[in-house]
């Protein structure tokens, strides 16, 4: 397929395809309609015969080209397979167009300094567990790790003080950037402000722009109570300190937040359902402990 693509990617080849399309031609006749020389037609003629779009054939003096449908064919088949991919409702490209548009309108809303102070945002999940396992879940490095992120990311550098005035350090990278070359996706840091297990847990969080500084203060407040047969989990996020520049990040909450306590409700489903014990060490979900010098 390959061969077939970088064949037809030259125009000249794609005009000579398209002629090959309405009948066999020869290739003096190819020449003129193209109106190219025929050394150079025969050239594309060949190059387009070895990808296996055409075929030839010598009759009398001349030499007569004739299109191939199937490659085509198979190559539309290709392509209509990856646009259905790229068209799943429920996929990546739903949710980056989601995203877009979100960008779209706080971008146009961050119009000064503290435009977005105020805003809240709500989320509830009812989770499988008792509240001191989703309470693990929250606070313990090896588990928070597992789903402190949105899709399509993955936690390389993690730190979380379950205490009040408790450090945190999230970091994270693309899934896929294994070997860490890629820039890394974001970095956030904060404060533990209130801490009782099992029942609630407030935080600040700010991401921070490329040169370091805060992009705005996420106050966050998760609240943990006992259901039948799991938890009902309750966030509230609130927003201080916004810049202009906090836009992007804004513009994610609702779609990356949600994405991770999407992972949480399935972390925790899974361990119930395979009896893993929520004690058990990941130890390859971050890449590093946070630095402590940072």
């Amino acid at each position: 397929m390959e061969a077939l693509l970088a064949a037809l990617a030259d125009p000249a080849r794609w005009r000579l395809v398209n002629l090959l399309a309405e009948r066999p031609r020869s290739v003096g006749v190819l020449a003129q309609l193209a109106g190219a020389r025929q050394p150079q037609t025969t050239k594309h003629l060949q190059t387009l015969e070895r990808a296996g779009v055409v075929t030839s054939q010598r009759t009398g003096q001349r030499r007569i080209y004739a299109l191939r449908p199937g490659p085509l064919r198979g190559l539309a088949t290709e392509f209509d397979r990856l646009a259905g991919t790229a068209d799943q409702v429920s996929g990546a490209r739903a949710t980056y167009d989601r995203y877009g548009l979100s960008l779209q309108a706080e971008r146009g809303a961050a119009e000064g300094a503290g435009w977005a102070d105020g805003r809240t945002f709500r989320f509830r999940r009812l989770l499988t567990g008792r509240p001191e396992a989703v309470w693990r879940h929250l606070t313990e490095r090896p588990l928070l790790a597992r789903w402190w992120t949105p899709d399509d990311l993955r936690v390389s550098e993690l730190l979380f003080e379950a205490r009040p005035g408790g450090r945190i350090v999230q970091e994270y990278r693309d899934a896929d950037d294994v070997n860490a070359l890629d820039r890394v996706a974001g970095r956030a840091e904060g404060i533990v402000d209130d801490v009782l297990p099992g029942e609630r847990l407030t935080y600040r969080l700010s991401p921070l722009l490329p040169d370091g500084s805060p992009a705005f203060t996420a106050h966050v407040d998760m609240s943990l109570g006992p259901t039948d047969p799991g938890t009902d989990l309750h966030v509230h996020w609130r927003i201080t300190d916004s810049t202009v520049d906090a836009a992007d990040f804004v513009a994610g909450i609702e779609i990356g937040f949600g994405q991770s306590l999407d992972k949480l409700a399935a972390t925790l489903a899974a361990e119930s359902a395979d009896t893993v014990p929520t004690d058990a060490t990941d130890t390859d979900a971050t890449d590093t402990d946070a630095r402590s010098a940072r």
